[in-house]
């Protein structure tokens, strides 16, 4: 639950402060993931995470790290997803992001919707402060629901730090996204692109950065997104101002040669 190093080309490191999500989309890579390091049927958490208030929310908190038991093998083993993909807040983790000195892309809780709406607000707040702690770091935040972005910021709960920058998951015509330019910086991942989305593009005038990507892992031969779905996405872009960051995953679309853009003002590090 550190700051890691990842692969995710558009970030440098991700933090997982809060994990899981109950969109239940079936091409989602994190519940995969998850699945294969959350306790077995026959192991049981140790310490058991609590069940944030009221009884039946299915939600949970830990305040420490937590080990996987199999009272019958005796053995135990570290997880770092004790309640698997259940929305899971992990207190200790935190500090994580004053650790790391060197300025780097954070990509906040890769593993789950922070902004769900079953994620409460207090543990939102709590992420929000944390970010603020360690100044020297980009954060990137990514959901699904973009409403939650809207009330948050009309209760004046949303922090317009230069270096949070807040965005929208969308994949098909007509979803909704946080494109609120004024105050806030806002971008646009679109991955898996899997249908032609223009002109959707055009209620999304107000992102400076559109990330783009096409669907990996199990199924993903069947639902390539065409170069001409691309071309409108870039040409949209150039309309507005916006950047776009191609994903290694269009290669076999685009071609090697992949537009590879960054806000200005943007930290972009090396590594």
């Amino acid at each position: 639950m550190n700051l890691h190093k990842t692969k995710i080309e558009w970030a440098t490191h991700t933090w997982n402060p809060v994990t899981g999500c109950l969109h239940g989309c079936e091409y989602c890579y994190a519940r995969r993931l998850i699945s294969r390091f959350a306790p077995h049927a026959c192991e049981r958490p140790e310490p058991e995470p609590l069940e944030y208030l009221p009884k039946g929310s299915g939600i949970y908190v830990t305040n420490s790290p937590c080990n996987a038991v199999d009272d019958v093998q005796n053995y135990a083993r570290t997880t770092p997803y004790p309640k698997g993909f259940a929305p899971t807040f992990y207190t200790y983790t935190l500090s994580y992001p004053e650790k790391r000195f060197i300025p780097s892309r954070v990509f906040v809780s890769s593993m789950g919707d922070l902004f769900g709406e079953w994620v409460p607000d207090a543990w939102i707040q709590e992420v929000f402060e944390a970010c603020k702690r360690a100044p020297q770091h980009t954060y990137l935040f990514l959901t699904k629901n973009p409403q939650r972005y809207c009330d948050l910021a009309n209760a004046g709960k949303l922090p317009a730090e230069p270096n949070f920058w807040y965005g929208t998951t969308v994949t098909g015509k007509g979803a909704p996204a946080f494109a609120e330019s004024i105050h806030f910086n806002t971008f646009l991942s679109i991955e898996p692109l899997l249908e032609d989305i223009d002109p959707g593009l055009g209620s999304f005038g107000g992102v400076r950065w559109i990330i783009v990507g096409a669907m990996t892992g199990p199924g993903s031969r069947e639902h390539q997104p065409s170069r001409e779905w691309l071309e409108k996405i870039v040409e949209a872009a150039a309309l507005t101002g916006a950047k776009v960051f191609m994903k290694d995953s269009l290669k076999g679309v685009w071609g090697p040669e992949l537009i590879r853009e960054h806000p200005e003002g943007m930290v972009w590090p090396e590594g």
